[in-house]
């Protein structure tokens, strides 16, 4: 059995899909309460998401970096 002898740890690998899902989950409430021109913000988390998984950055990455977030590959 594997067990863990560390708490689990916040990394920018696993803030930066938290925080995406929270933005669309957002951008569609006020898309359907209140315009349907949030659905842009949508379209941008969208692109953002594809940028971190093709390069391993996008803007809210830095941004956690910048906060103290580590990245997975620091913890090992």
């Amino acid at each position: 059995m594997n067990r863990r002898t560390t708490p689990p740890t916040w990394t920018v690998e696993r803030a930066v899909p938290l925080l995406a899902g929270l933005m669309i989950l957002a951008s569609l409430a006020l898309a359907t309460s209140v315009s349907t021109w949030w659905l842009l913000l949508t379209a941008f988390v969208a692109l953002n998401l594809l940028i971190f998984a093709a390069v391993g950055w996008c803007p809210a990455s830095l941004l956690m970096r910048r906060l103290g977030l580590p990245r997975r590959a620091e913890l090992h």
